[in-house]
C-alpha cells in the first residue's frame, strides 16, 4: 500500500512536527523507493566551533538519524514505531561555514524487527566530497507488548 501514501508529503510533515527538526531547521529534500534526502542550511547558532563556524557533529548526527529512520519507513512502506539501535557516524570533514547540509540515507534491508541502513552527507555546493558516512540499526514495533 506504498502507493497509498504521498511520500514527499510525509516527509515534510515529519521534518515540520518533529521539535528537533524544527529547532534546527531540517526540512525534507526528497524521497525515494528505499531512500531519503533531509537538507539543513548553516546558522550561526549550530555552530561548535566559532572560530572556524564548523556545525555541532549533534547536527550531522541529526540529520542522519532522522533520514535513516524515515528511509526504513519508506522501505517498509508504512509508519511505525522504530528506535534507533545503532547509528555509527564517520566523521570525514567539518560542516563549513555557511554551506547547506544534505544528508541522504537508504534502509537496504528489512527484518522482521531491524531495519539496516547507510548514508551519507555532504555539501549542496560540492556534492563529490562527504562530509560524514553513516550505518544504523533501527528496531521496528518498539510500542510495549509487541514481539
Amino acid at each position: 500500500m506504498t502507493d497509498e501514501i504521498d511520500w514527499m508529503a510525509a516527509a515534510r510533515r515529519f521534518c515540520a512536527g518533529a521539535p528537533h527538526n524544527i529547532a534546527l531547521g531540517v526540512e525534507a529534500v526528497e524521497v525515494g523507493e528505499f531512500y531519503a534526502i533531509l537538507g539543513l542550511a548553516w546558522r550561526e547558532d549550530l555552530v561548535g566551533d566559532p572560530e572556524s563556524g564548523t556545525l555541532m557533529g549533534g547536527v550531522v548526527t541529526t540529520m542522519m538519524d532522522n533520514a535513516s529512520g524515515f528511509a526504513a519507513w519508506r522501505r517498509l512502506g508504512s509508519f511505525t514505531t522504530m528506535a534507533t539501535l545503532d547509528l555509527r557516524i564517520d566523521y570525514l570533514r567539518p560542516a563549513t561555514r555557511g554551506l547547506k547540509l544534505l544528508a541522504r540515507a537508504e534502509c537496504y534491508r528489512i527484518t522482521r524487527h531491524i531495519a539496516f541502513t547507510r548514508g551519507t552527507a555532504w555539501h549542496a555546493e560540492d556534492p563529490g566530497r562527504l562530509v560524514a558516512t553513516s550505518t544504523g540499526t533501527f528496531m521496528r514495533d518498539t510500542k510495549p507488548g509487541r514481539a
